[in-house]
Formats: C-alpha cells, structure tokens, sequence
C-alpha cells in the first residue's frame, strides 16, 4: 500500500519564511477548488521550522490538491534544488500493534 503523506526537506539557503508563504499560497488556491472549510478539515500539514521541514497529508481530494499546488509553488520558487520530498512510508495497523509488544 502507497503513502499519501509527503515530507518535503529545504536546505540551509532556502529562507523558511518564504516556505511559509508557499505553504499560505498553497492554502488559498485550494481553497478556491474546495472551499475554506473542506480545506481546513482536509489539508493537513504541518511545518517545522527549527527541523525545515513539512508533512502534508495527500489523502484527501482537498489534501492531494494543496500538496500539487504547493510543489508546484516550491518548484517555481526554489528550484528542483530548492527542496527534497519522499513519500513517508506508514506502518498497517498490524504492524503497529506488533511494534507495542515486546518479544521473547
């Protein structure tokens, strides 16, 4: 099974500030498709600014669109240089139960 959840990872000469202006573009564009209040319940991310980076959850229709738009805002940015992104894998609900109990 595929991940819907992104990690994007900017350098140290990318001004994070600038991602917070991608990320509040990125918003009101998918806005403009979805509605603000659709956005607010489906476009979750999450941006670390001391760590430089940003999750965002594409697994909603809302969600995919905001994480579309904002690559497509970082892209025209900073650049195919100017950031990293990588699909995070998620453990199946098995699979987190399992690593909970201790073996022997």
């Amino acid at each position: 099974m595929t991940s819907e959840i992104f990690r994007y990872e900017f350098p140290t000469n990318v001004a994070m500030a600038d991602v917070e202006a991608s990320i509040v573009l990125a918003v009101l564009a998918t806005q403009g498709l979805h509605g603000e209040a659709l956005v607010r319940l489906e476009a979750r991310h999450h941006l670390d600014l001391p760590g430089r980076r940003c999750v965002v959850d594409a697994s909603t229709p809302a969600g995919s669109d905001f994480n579309r738009i904002f690559v497509s805002f970082l892209l025209r940015e900073f650049g195919d240089r100017g950031f990293c992104v990588e699909r995070v894998e998620k453990a199946k609900p098995d699979e987190r139960r399992q690593e909970g109990k201790s073996k022997n």
